[in-house]
């Protein structure tokens, strides 16, 4: 989500059209940068550990313990919080067939 927003400044400042962005937009981009952390990662290094963190959680191992920061990624993050609830879901459908 904050890519969008980011993503959506980067390309109202290039037109131009800063204020075509809602308050609710803004407002929200503030409480995100607020909220930024020393030590955090991003959706590309969170979708690269996804996989991981999702094997441990499946072989009932402390997956927030081994890899706190994909946790705390997608605590703050909707779009990947939905891709590792997809890839759950998958991988538990998968262990069923099998």
């Amino acid at each position: 989500m904050f890519r969008q927003l980011l993503s959506k400044i980067k390309s109202a400042k290039r037109r131009s059209h800063i204020a075509s962005l809602q308050p609710n937009q803004l407002t929200q981009m503030v409480r995100m940068v607020a909220a930024t952390r020393p030590h955090e990662i991003g959706c590309d290094e969170c979708f690269e550990q996804l996989d991981r963190f999702a094997e441990l959680h499946l072989a009932g191992r402390n997956a927030v313990e081994a890899l706190p920061l994909v946790q705390d990624h997608l605590d703050r993050c909707g779009d990947c919080r939905e891709e590792f609830e997809l890839l759950m879901t998958a991988l538990r459908a998968g262990a069923e067939t099998a």
